[in-house]
């Protein structure tokens, strides 16, 4: 593992030093007059490279941090065996040491569920590819809906003498959030002969294919869904150019980019660096960026002003996430495309401002009956979410 780790860190520094080295390239040729084009398209070419070795080094990560099966690795191969046998086959072609083992671990609706090895397998699947998941707050809940308090407001003071008068003062208001819990589900539908039949593995295909679409459903409704039957997504909220001391709860806060679909031409780290200092001082204790490749790729092209230095860096480290100015940078293919008035950038402390409730993991019903010669198999997650602190989350709007 280690001799990986440090094969694909160097790569991730011989990649990061072409990008600046064609970055410089292109600098100059602009300057000359001379068509850059070439130099852009290297310059996409080795971004994704910068993005798939990190992408490999959290991989490795996560592997080193995998726990083991503690010994029961008999067990659970013998209950994958069998749950792919009634996957194919039905609850009739199951033996009743085989059904023992199919009931063991289930605890959402007493059914046939997956033993636990593969279930665990969707259930990562699932959260490793969801980047909201990684940085929101993250509960489970047994309910339709959960509500919780606002405390955004204050005691108000004053000053007196010994034998000063003293007059009463204001008590503080609180709020109420409430996040309510959708069902996302899915039905394919396999003929009974393919299933007898089939030499390929249904049940590891089904998984997959399960787990990919589910995520990425997930991903967008936590980003940009609208909060009817989905959850509500980051960027679906109101937006203000106004501090926090003067925005009304329930806003939330913006800064111009100084061009329509773009970033300023000059000086545009200095956005950055005001959209850091929107966010209060107790927030940018836990805070990082939130950002699509598009934007990614033009903010590793700027520079400190002073020092020439590039104000993005990458994670030479396993586990270690890109940053810029020294905050990690979670990438979002789900956030908006850089178009007039987009909210295609974030900065602020996720696990404070957005909230995740999981009702119900994946949950699969087999149904052999209501379609003769079909198997359907049914199967749903419920989730919630939306963001419960309007002030620890900021925006770059791309308008002048």
């Amino acid at each position: 593992m280690s001799a990986e780790i440090q094969k694909t860190v160097e790569d991730l520094g011989r990649a990061w030093e072409q990008f600046k080295a064609n970055n410089e390239d292109q600098t100059k040729a602009t300057a000359r007059g001379v068509s850059a084009s070439i130099f852009e398209e290297k310059a996409v070419k080795l971004n994704e490279r910068i993005s798939e070795l990190q992408a490999s080094l959290d991989a490795i990560a996560a592997k080193a941090a995998r726990p083991s099966e503690n010994g029961d690795t008999a067990r659970n191969g013998e209950a994958s065996k069998a749950f792919l046998n009634w996957m194919r086959k039905g609850e009739g072609r199951m033996s009743a040491h085989e059904v023992k083992h199919m009931s063991v671990g289930s605890n959402d609706n007493g059914g046939y569920l997956v033993p636990v090895d593969a279930s665990g397998r969707v259930a990562m699947k699932v959260y490793e590819t969801s980047n909201i998941r990684a940085i929101a707050q993250v509960d489970t809940t047994t309910s339709d809906a959960v509500e919780g308090l606002n405390d955004n407001d204050e005691v108000s003071t004053g000053w007196t003498s010994e034998t000063g008068t003293r007059s009463e003062t204001d008590t503080p208001e609180v709020g109420k959030w409430r996040i309510e819990i959708h069902e996302q589900y899915a039905e394919p539908r396999i003929t009974q002969k393919l299933l007898d039949d089939a030499d390929l593995d249904v049940g590891a295909w089904l998984e997959r294919k399960l787990a990919d679409k589910f995520a990425r459903t997930e991903n967008s409704g936590f980003v940009i869904g609208n909060g009817v039957g989905k959850p509500r997504g980051i960027t679906s909220y109101t937006t203000a150019a106004t501090a926090d001391a003067s925005r009304s709860w329930g806003v939330m806060e913006h800064v111009l980019a100084g061009a329509s679909a773009d970033f300023t031409s000059t000086t545009p780290g200095d956005k950055l660096i005001e959209l850091m200092m929107a966010l209060k001082a107790e927030y940018r204790n836990g805070a990082r960026w939130l950002t699509n490749r598009a934007v990614l790729l033009k903010v590793r092209k700027f520079k400190e002003a002073t020092t020439n230095a590039y104000i993005w860096q990458p994670g030479l480290q396993a586990g270690q996430p890109a940053l810029i100015c020294g905050f990690p940078v979670t990438e979002a293919e789900d956030m908006p495309a850089l178009a007039a008035d987009s909210l295609s950038m974030a900065f602020g402390n996720f696990k404070v401002g957005y909230q995740i409730f999981d009702r119900k993991g994946l949950s699969t019903i087999r149904d052999a009956v209501t379609t003769k010669g079909y198997v359907k198999f049914y199967t749903t997650k419920r989730v919630g979410g939306g963001v419960v602190n309007f002030e620890a989350i900021k925006f770059m709007k791309f308008n002048s």
